[in-house]
């Protein structure tokens, strides 16, 4: 009966990829590492390299499940040398984010899991539709991570003029423009602060 146990608890230390919740801890906690990557998912399955980053730069990443996109993490480092402190973490369509957070959830499923509205930025450039959460239940998440969202408007109906909600400017969650586009998350990641600027 031991070895059966010991066989169940570390497979569950094994496949943390395959749970359906994220949580700011173990793999995707703020003291990980790529060394805690390659002990949890096996180094076959973890890969540092240079990968593409915003608005054309490049940038050092460890990609968990390189090879299977509904497994696929890419972890971005604050600390590039001893490849620990995690920037952000970008998370498959298949994962639950912390907050109960997935892919293809509408503005209005979101703002109900927040419990308030909350701040996104406009459509149509480099950082269109991202979103964070300065207040509400998606803030001050357990562990210290925060969920950083990026929305697509999606194709609205016809006569919906689209163009107020377009560029670099900050838009609310509750714009009425918004309610009348199908705006749903297209992506997620759960991130931290710099060392240098946390409690």
């Amino acid at each position: 009966m031991l070895a059966r146990a010991s066989f169940f608890v570390a497979m569950a230390f094994a496949t943390p990829a395959l749970a359906e919740q994220v949580a700011c801890e173990g793999a995707f906690a703020i003291d990980s590492s790529e060394a805690r990557l390659i002990a949890l998912y096996g180094a076959e399955n973890v890969v540092t390299d240079i990968v593409p980053g915003p608005e054309g730069s490049e940038m050092l990443a460890t990609t968990v499940f390189p090879d299977n996109p509904d497994k696929t993490l890419q972890f971005v480092w604050w600390d590039e040398d001893g490849l620990t402190s995690p920037s952000y973490i970008e998370l498959p369509a298949t994962m639950t984010a912390p907050g109960g957070v997935r892919i293809g959830q509408s503005l209005a499923e979101i703002e109900a899991l927040n419990g308030e509205v909350f701040t996104l930025l406009g459509f149509g450039w480099d950082y269109a539709g991202s979103a964070g959460f300065e207040t509400g239940a998606l803030s001050g998440l357990p562990g210290g991570c925060h969920l950083n969202l990026l929305f697509d408007p999606g194709e609205a109906p016809v006569g919906v003029d689209t163009m107020p909600a377009m560029g670099d400017k900050e838009l609310s969650s509750d714009d009425p423009l918004l309610a009348q586009m199908p705006v749903t998350v297209y992506a997620m990641s759960i991130g931290y602060p710099h060392p240098d600027f946390r409690d």
